[in-house]
């Protein structure tokens, strides 16, 4: 085994980057309250990846994960991406909307009208909220490739154990832990010591964790020949295995079709990437035509087979995770830990707008303890002598 080091003691330590951890340290850093963000991933954004051709992170690529905000439904969101001076654009719906009932009827074209509430992209791609969050924090607290393998509680506060990349163990010794992961992910990953309760634990292993048992395929083309077929890119299919197809193209122009896989994950793990993408082409060109047969390139996503985001009880899909007020944590950790992943968000769980408001009620919670809100409970060992 690697030797153990010791790491210098912290205010707060996120554990998790995607877009709620993000948030919560954003908040944090913009009022002066130390933290250390650590990352599984060797990159931030968690379920948010812009990629490339290479599925590499690009600054203007295709969104692997989620894709879209409802300004309309979504204020929060809408707010968040003006702060951060990030221009978006609504999603690309003119023209027909095409239907394929069977494999023995031809696809059915519908027009369309656009309707609220209007799906908005951002410009460069949902990551670009990533980038904008991350260069606005020091990179001297973050942490990447770094994975958290147990959270002990201490008489001076609590103790976090992760190992690097290299294999290295390292302890950090901080006053509270913001937990940014789905709740499904943190009961399968990290020990706790002491245990939290068999209540707690179970409602953490209920919570579906959003997105983990999809999948998704794009096709790159050298240009959207489906709009110039009067098409708008949008198509419901009832045999698959494509069963939502969406126009993907940038807002620079860089035309692609995306679509979501229906088979189940364990079907799709069965039959193999290469046949799923092959089958995914296959079906465009039925409903697109023969020039959908030749991308330049396809990318496929299989968020079920990432095992930073879903576990064994993510492999069949359920329902979407519920919103409202959840006692997260149990007595004995309840100074010492919160819960900030997408899916503890009171309003809309799983979604970007819930990871914003489970991050930055997180963060603000913190900040008023700190500040001396006796109203809330104590943070115990965060330093009062910076408020």
């Amino acid at each position: 085994m690697a030797p153990m080091t010791a790491m210098p003691s912290n205010a707060v330590v996120i554990v998790g980057g995607g877009l709620a951890g993000l948030t919560a340290a954003y908040h944090l850093h913009r009022n002066g309250l130390d933290f250390t963000l650590v990352e599984a991933r060797n990159r931030l954004g968690g379920r948010i990846l812009t990629a490339d051709p290479k599925t590499d992170v690009s600054q203007d690529g295709f969104d692997l994960g989620p894709s879209w905000f409802w300004p309309d439904i979504n204020p929060a969101v809408g707010e968040f991406a003006r702060k951060l001076e990030l221009p978006f654009f609504p999603q690309y719906s003119d023209g027909a909307m095409v239907f394929q009932r069977s494999r023995e009827t031809a696809p059915e074209r519908y027009d369309t009208m656009r309707q609220p509430p209007i799906s908005m992209r951002l410009a460069g791609g949902i990551g670009a909220v990533v980038s904008a969050l991350a260069g606005r924090l020091p990179r001297a607290s973050l942490r990447l490739a770094t994975k958290v393998t147990r959270i002990e509680k201490t008489a001076a506060g609590v103790k976090v154990r992760f190992r690097g990349g290299d294999g290295s163990a390292n302890d950090i010794e901080a006053c509270h832990v913001v937990l940014a992961l789905p709740p499904r992910l943190l009961a399968e990953t990290i020990i706790f010591d002491p245990v939290p309760t068999d209540q707690v634990q179970k409602l953490w292993r209920d919570t579906p964790t959003w997105m983990a048992p999809h999948a998704k395929v794009f096709a790159l083309y050298d240009r959207p020949f489906w709009r110039e077929a009067g098409l708008s890119g949008a198509a419901r299919s009832m045999v698959g295995p494509l069963v939502e197809i969406h126009d993907a193209t940038t807002s620079t122009g860089k035309a692609a079709l995306f679509g979501f896989v229906g088979v189940a994950a364990p079907t799709r793990n069965q039959a193999g990437r290469d046949a799923i993408i092959n089958a995914s082409i296959a079906q465009l060109a039925q409903l697109f035509g023969p020039e959908a047969l030749d991308p330049i390139s396809t990318l496929i996503k299989d968020w079920a087979d990432d095992p930073l985001t879903a576990t064994p009880l993510d492999q069949i899909a359920g329902d979407h995770p519920q919103g409202g007020r959840r006692e997260w944590v149990d007595q004995t950790w309840r100074n010492w830990i919160s819960l900030a992943g997408s899916e503890t968000a009171i309003n809309d769980p799983g979604y970007l707008a819930g990871a914003i408001e489970a991050g930055e009620g997180a963060a603000m919670t913190l900040i008023s303890r700190r500040d001396g809100d006796r109203s809330s409970l104590d943070l115990g060992c965060v330093d009062r002598s910076r408020s």
